[in-house]
């Protein structure tokens, strides 16, 4: 809920007489102060300090309560953090509640270097007297309060209820605040602390649990949620169910009755721009684009085109130029002549003049003339291979070197191309044979075509797994299952793998003498040698596969062979969509009740503690004075109060937690606050107005003479 605060001007403060208590409400949660016998809190702010530097001077600055979020973009609040002056609910850190008392009275008007009123401050059930010790001390030294007095929240809270009749003067008050439960007896309009329950469990709790599993349901959207944001949902959403287990049934079945209790929470969605179709101005736009980058590319290219013909117009010059060189040539210089050149022969000068002019012609687009000439002989295309070495020189010797390594890899060339040229000529064959067979029954030639293909599947796929697993079990008749590396060799491998161990056994014996025989490089030879036949390419049955499944493709429609189906799989995985409002919308759905449901099932957080229900019935117990009339007044008010109260159904829960674990037929009614937040400081401000008050709050002198042993027996009288 918003804080409202409702600052003091100096003349108020002076306006109240120096014998009029100030009350302060000091929560786990909010800090509330104001004047005794007033119905409202002046002041009301979060009990948190924070203190961030001033980006531009580098000054820290203390900021305590709430904060405007417009204002904290000028603080650098990256090694800062919100900060409590509580350890669960009991004051640990006087230092940060130093900087809250001073925030609180500068805001009630005290600006004097006294704050000359008596203080009534809460606390919460059994607080260690070491916390209030400090905290006294702290009011009487620094603020020269004249007299303090003590009271636990969740007794205000009871007694104003009980002044509005909304419960007995005997029964139990149970508080739920923010990090603490508490469960006490009231006997008379007293507390009975001896009997009182507590439970780690509270609020934060609540909210902090929420926030995980919205966090985990929506990683996407973690910085949307907040802690502010997730206090807001648990506030307005969230509810106490009375049957846990049946209500999560309902959520797992997904019925109707499951999204009626849905709650959508939508985070702010910008839809994308709608694509229109572009105008005509736009497309004649982008057309005149189109057009002058294709002149552009056009004008590039013949460019380029006639650079490429000036260069083989120069090149066919200085070969003709070359040849009409060598007619002029005489016969014993033409060995000299030519290695001037680069060139071995006359007959590679012609041909390379013959490339020249052929690409001349093509660059210049005229059509080339196919001229069917006759090969050179080898003798006359590669005359060093026949002469022998010791009649050439060093310069011929690496020419013949050469010569026999064009030959070599021009022969290996043509006999690629012949095969290629018959397996195409085979592959038309077959295709004619093929397409007479199917003319004549397309049925019958359908089917025996898918038998065939099933057929050869199976032999690849053997194969394959032959390969993979050898063609022996493992001892254990799987022929599919686990087995040896030495199932999963061949011959030769397993052949080598022996070698190896052999020789590895031998070598351990004695002396490494491994290398001194010939028949240790002998077997060195055998053990590098690779037979394995993994190397030789694809069989025929792979070969007819492939074509068969080709001409399935082509007649069959329906036909889709099993590499096609993992490819269609994986690209339909990665398909993506549009964001569109659902993207951003956060549910709340068991989330609503199994948050709450922490503050009756602690161990669903990793609490082993008891529930609100539980602490009723161990409350009761612990009375030192039982007695069946004493049992029935205070089971029959049952008294709710702090802020985790708010959730609708508690009061129900609570019933119905506790007529599971007192007697049959025993009276038990549970009433919640008018108002569970503000009514502890509304009790504390009724009894600190009360004519009794002054006579039980201790001064500066009675503190410092008694000691802590008198404060730990000092207990505050709940009268009005």
């Amino acid at each position: 809920m918003p804080f409202e605060t409702r600052p003091l001007r100096q003349s108020d403060y002076n306006y109240f007489p120096s014998t009029c208590p100030i009350v302060i409400d000091n929560g786990g949660s909010a800090f509330r102060i104001g004047w005794a016998g007033e119905s409202d809190p002046r002041i009301t702010f979060r009990n948190v300090v924070q203190r961030p530097r001033h980006k531009a001077t580098g000054e820290t600055v203390t900021i305590v309560g709430d904060h405007d979020p417009a204002l904290m973009k000028y603080f650098d609040c990256t090694r800062s953090f919100q900060r409590s002056a509580f350890d669960g609910d009991v004051v640990y850190q006087f230092e940060i509640m130093e900087y809250i008392l001073d925030y609180g009275f500068e805001r009630m008007g005290a600006d004097g270097p006294e704050v000359d009123h008596p203080v009534l401050i809460t606390e919460c059930a059994c607080n260690p007297v070491q916390s209030r010790a400090k905290l006294a001390e702290l009011l009487f030294e620094t603020y020269g309060v004249p007299s303090v007095a003590f009271g636990v929240d969740a007794a205000f809270s009871y007694v104003y209820n009980q002044q509005l009749g909304i419960c007995d003067r005997d029964g139990i008050a149970i508080c739920s605040g923010f990090s603490t439960s508490h469960a006490f007896p009231m006997v008379s309009g007293e507390p009975v602390f001896e009997a009182c329950c507590r439970t780690n469990i509270g609020g934060y709790h609540v909210t902090d649990y929420l926030k995980q599993l919205l966090s985990l349901k929506y990683p996407n959207h973690v910085s949307s949620i907040t802690w502010e944001k997730v206090e807001e949902l648990k506030m307005e959403h969230c509810c106490v169910a009375l049957d846990y287990f049946s209500e999560a049934k309902v959520f797992q079945k997904g019925a109707k009755e499951a999204e009626e209790k849905m709650r959508c929470w939508q985070l702010p969605w910008v839809p994308p721009p709608s694509e229109e179709p572009p105008s005509e101005e736009e497309l004649a736009r982008k057309a005149a684009i189109k057009e002058k980058q294709g002149q552009r590319l056009r004008e590039m290219a013949a460019a380029k085109r006639s650079s490429r013909i000036l260069e083989l117009e120069n090149e066919f010059q200085g070969l003709e130029f070359l040849l009409q060189q060598l007619e002029n040539v005489q016969e014993s210089d033409i060995a000299s002549f030519l290695s001037r050149t680069g060139y071995v022969s006359r007959q590679e000068i012609e041909s390379a003049l013959a490339r020249v002019t052929q690409s001349l012609r093509k660059a210049r687009g005229e059509q080339t003339e196919i001229e069917e000439k006759m090969e050179p002989s080898t003798s006359e295309k590669y005359p060093l291979i026949d002469l022998p070495d010791n009649m050439l020189s060093p310069e011929q010797l690496k020419e013949k070197k050469r010569q026999l390594f064009l030959k070599t890899t021009t022969e290996g060339r043509q006999r690629a191309k012949q095969k290629k040229f018959e397996e195409e000529l085979e592959r038309e064959r077959q295709n004619q044979q093929d397409e007479e067979k199917r003319s004549e029954n397309p049925e019958l030639y359908l089917q025996q075509l898918r038998a065939k293909h099933k057929e050869l599947s199976e032999k690849v796929e053997q194969r394959k797994r032959l390969k993979t697993n050898g063609s022996h079990t493992n001892g254990n008749n799987n022929i599919s299952g686990a087995v040896g590396r030495g199932e999963r060799l061949n011959a030769a491998q397993r052949e080598r793998m022996r070698l190896l161990t052999t020789a590895a056994f031998d070598r351990g014996k004695g002396e490494d003498t491994f290398g001194a025989r010939e028949e240790d490089w002998q077997l060195y030879k055998l053990m590098s040698k690779d037979n394995d036949d993994d190397d030789e390419g694809p069989d025929e049955n792979e070969v007819e596969l492939n074509r068969i499944t080709c001409r399935l493709q082509e007649i069959d429609p329906t036909f889709v062979a099993k590499s096609d189906v993992g490819s269609v799989v994986a690209t339909e995985i990665p398909r993506l969509r549009p964001l569109t409002k659902e993207d951003f919308q956060i549910i709340l759905g068991v989330e609503r009740f199994r948050c709450p449901e922490v503050l009756f099932q602690p161990n669903m957080i990793g609490i082993d503690q008891a529930g609100l229900d539980e602490m009723a019935g161990i409350s009761i117990r612990r009375l030192p004075s039982k007695g069946d009339r004493l049992e029935r007044s205070i089971s029959n008010s049952i008294f709710l109060t702090g802020g985790s109260c708010l959730f609708p159904g508690m009061v129900e829960r609570v019933e119905a937690g506790i007529r599971k674990i007192r007697p049959f037929e025993l009276p038990i009614r549970v009433v919640r606050a008018s108002d569970p937040i503000l009514d502890a400081w509304r009790g504390a401000a009724a009894v600190a107005a009360a004519p009794c008050f002054q006579m039980q709050t201790f001064s500066r002198q009675d503190f410092y003479e008694k000691g802590e042993d008198w404060l730990r027996r000092y207990c505050l009288r709940y009268t009005l």
